[in-house]
């Protein structure tokens, strides 16, 4: 694992932006909502296939692959967006070349399903963006549009999220990695995560039962996968229910990560709840669970 990132330069208005669809099919209304957003800003570019659908995936994995590999190939495309998360970017990231991301750095954006990108930027050492994809742009909503503009045209801003809830108490300064803790434990069965030393874990995830948030993070314990982590930070865990059992997942998350003996945060406003802040990942950030406050940017480190 790099031990240091490759920050890519800031978007600029005029830059060029590929949308591509690595995972689900997504809603049309809100996609070119989102579309029509970017297009103000950006020259935005749609990847091959992105409209496709087969089942439960946006078009066959060798479209979605061609599509991804093109949009990391092209020296002038400035950033690579996802329409949207749901399932299918794990059956075809491992057959990307990812070293040629960091000979040539662009800004990754998504999450959710988009978090397997994450890993694999992060395997080589490059920043991205934790994020709104397209079709989440396409809501409307003014502040995190705000929001997601800022973030990659000041990648390296100082941000201060404070008033977070303290599970475990310290204080670790490290790179900032992570996503969907689902997408994460697949990404290390498949044996792609790496997890930088000494590094700063911001998890969310989405309908997820608490037992099988309990088994992830079981597995990601017994494994030593998380030997590394420095400080946890949480998002939203959105519609994470109790289950027959009625063990919340906010007790399963205490006591299975308590078992880390790190700083623990949560209350991070990012996921798939409102809002979804962006995160810079790879950047330097001091979580200081004494005072309640997760500090991202390059004056963190």
């Amino acid at each position: 694992m790099l031990s240091t990132f490759v920050v890519p330069p800031p978007l600029r208005p005029g830059d060029r932006i590929r949308i591509i669809a690595p995972s689900s099919p997504f809603d049309r209304t809100l996609f070119f909502r989102g579309l029509g957003f970017l297009s103000e800003r950006y020259h935005v570019e749609l990847g091959a296939g992105v409209l496709d659908r087969r089942g439960f995936l946006a078009g066959d994995d060798e479209t979605r692959l061609a599509s991804l590999k093109a949009a990391l190939a092209d020296d002038g495309v400035r950033a690579v967006l996802a329409a949207r998360g749901g399932y299918g970017a794990g059956r075809i990231v491992h057959r990307v070349r990812w070293d040629a991301l960091r000979s040539a750095p662009k800004w990754i954006i998504g999450f959710s399903d988009v978090t397997a990108l994450h890993v694999e930027a992060q395997g080589v050492g490059v920043c991205s963006m934790h994020a709104e994809n397209a079709a989440g742009l396409g809501r409307g909503d003014a502040v995190a549009r705000a929001h997601w503009i800022d973030a990659l045209e000041r990648p390296t801003a100082v941000r201060t999220f404070p008033g977070l809830t303290v599970w475990a108490s310290g204080s670790a300064r490290g790179p900032l990695v992570g996503g969907n803790l689902t997408v994460l434990f697949t990404a290390h069965a498949a044996g792609r995560l790496r997890l930088p030393e000494g590094c700063i874990l911001a998890l969310e995830d989405v309908t997820e039962a608490s037992y099988r948030i309990d088994r992830m993070l079981t597995a990601l314990l017994v494994s030593r996968a998380l030997d590394r982590v420095a400080g946890v930070v949480l998002g939203d865990f959105t519609d994470c229910s109790a289950g027959v059992h009625r063990v919340a997942v906010e007790a399963v998350l205490a006591e299975r990560l308590g078992t880390l003996g790190v700083p623990v945060l949560t209350g991070l406003p990012f996921g798939h709840g409102r809002p979804n802040v962006p995160l810079p990942l790879g950047m330097p950030a001091h979580l200081d669970a004494n005072a309640g406050s997760v500090v991202i940017g390059s004056a963190s480190a």
